[in-house]
């Protein structure tokens, strides 16, 4: 029998002191735990953003008219709420947990942008976005749930630990979207592509397995099922080349359009429009409601709420959509993106390259669900400008791992071409709320005086979180 080896007794003694370090397992079980409160916030979220759907859309059936009236009070309202209470959660989310990890953030100001309090407006705010009826989603929201939560965990964390607040953010952001879409690979992903930006902050199994952990809780809430079911994908020949094609360059070309026009929107400008959205911010998010519910009356109710209802209709071969519903869920994601109300783009931006894919599908006679799931990555990577989250994104939500090339294909064609449009919109709103954070005082507004805290650089930025950074 062979003697140990030096480098044997090293090794062995490396593993006694890892496993015999309090620190480490203490580091473990706190990522671990607040992993799972991580998930069970986004399920709270998801619960409640349904339950405010089923609200609105209930009213709708009812009483349609009344809508002309709800549906802007209700925005003017959540608007008013976000600025006067939680500016920092206004929008779609990324953009804050992006601007948190910027370099020039001090710890301290990180407050701003994630905290368990904005965590917990934003819950409540997003469902009440989606109370009113508007186009927006509660999967960018979720990326600013988790890492609050996540980055909540410093303070528990021992001392000494190699678990640092950027790495935090990272993994809670991450979660939120595995445990918003049920797609812990997508998650994964979407740290690396979109979140981090440092090499040591995606080489940590334990973070990994923090994302992994809140989308298993999510899966222990909602099943293990697909987030819009299984599509029935036969063998891709070259025929469906010019289809797919025709779909990914159309998603590509109005995904850089809407990413562009939010860029504009959501930017400091003193032309009239914008000018009004900064000054007058609740007379205006109430003047987009009125659109976007009078847009809603006149599509029969298809422009309301996030979509998803629509996307999986049509991927299941339910006709739910006709042209001109696309256009028009085009501009109310728009409005409803630049009102103010917390709330975000990814469900849209879904079912706009959904339908883009169907009414192609519609004009060549091709399968549906093929070119539907192609337009919903196509159109969320030209968005997004990140091809890998959004290609995986569907390819999970839609099991559709035969497609897997078809995909990224999409994803990464019209990607390129939506940067030949626009700018990266989360990253270009990231950036905006960092220079805001730079101007504005560290301290928090006095919320006990009876007049609107006067920051209007910081809620705009806020505001283009609704855009947030580069998600």
């Amino acid at each position: 029998m062979n003697d140990p080896t030096p480098s044997d007794i090293g090794e062995a003694e490396a593993l006694g002191r890892e496993l015999s370090d309090w620190r480490a397992w203490a580091a473990r079980l706190v990522i671990i735990g607040f992993a799972v409160l991580s998930g069970l916030a986004v399920i709270c979220l998801t619960w409640l953003c349904e339950a405010a759907l089923d609200v609105f859309f209930k009213l709708q059936s009812s009483r349609p008219w009344l809508v002309l009236l709800w549906t802007p009070a209700i925005t003017a309202a959540v608007v008013w709420l976000t600025r006067r209470w939680a500016p920092g959660a206004a929008g779609s989310g990324i953009p804050q947990v992006l601007a948190a990890q910027h370099e020039d953030i001090a710890p301290e100001q990180r407050k701003r942008f994630v905290s368990l309090k904005l965590s917990v407006a934003k819950v409540l705010l997003t469902a009440g976005g989606l109370l009113a009826g508007l186009s927006t989603g509660r999967e960018g929201p979720s990326v600013q749930v988790a890492a609050g939560v996540m980055y909540h965990a410093r303070r528990w964390l021992p001392q000494r630990s190699h678990i640092n607040e950027r790495g935090l953010l990272v993994a809670g952001g991450a979660a939120g979207v595995a445990a918003a879409f049920n797609t812990p690979l997508g998650g994964v992903v979407f740290a690396i592509e979109e979140l981090s930006r440092r090499p040591e902050d995606r080489a940590s199994g334990l973070l990994i397995a923090a994302i992994v952990i809140a989308g298993l809780v999510a899966v222990s809430a909602f099943g293990s099922g697909t987030y819009f079911g299984r599509i029935q994908v036969d063998v891709i020949g070259w025929e469906m080349l010019l289809p797919g094609l025709a779909v990914t360059l159309a998603c590509g070309l109005a995904g850089g359009l809407f990413s562009r026009l939010l860029n504009w929107a959501l930017s400091p400008g003193q032309d009239r429009f914008r000018s009004f959205r900064q000054s007058r911010p609740c007379l205006f998010a109430a003047a987009c409601g009125l659109v976007v519910a009078a847009i809603g009356l006149a599509s029969s109710g298809h422009s309301f709420g996030s979509g998803y209802q629509s996307t999986r209709q049509m991927l299941e071969g339910q006709d739910a959509t006709q042209g001109l519903d696309t256009g028009l869920r085009f501009l109310t994601s728009w409005l409803s993106a630049i009102c103010g109300v917390p709330g975000g783009i990814f469900a849209p931006s879904l079912t706009m390259g959904a339908s883009i894919g169907h009414e192609v599908a519609s004009l060549t006679a091709e399968p549906k669900p093929v070119l539907i799931a192609i337009g919903m990555a196509a159109f969320l990577a030209a968005v997004t400008q990140a091809p890998l989250t959004a290609f995986i994104i569907v390819m999970e939500m839609v099991d559709g791992h035969a497609m897997v090339l078809s995909l990224m294909a999409s994803a990464m064609l019209a990607a390129a071409l939506s940067r030949l449009i626009a700018r990266p919109l989360y990253e270009t709103l990231a950036r905006q709320m960092v220079n805001a954070a730079r101007i504005a005082p560290a301290a928090e507004p006095d919320l006990s005086s009876p007049k609107m805290p006067k920051a209007p650089a910081m809620a705009d930025a806020s505001e283009g979180a609704s855009g947030s950074p580069r998600q």
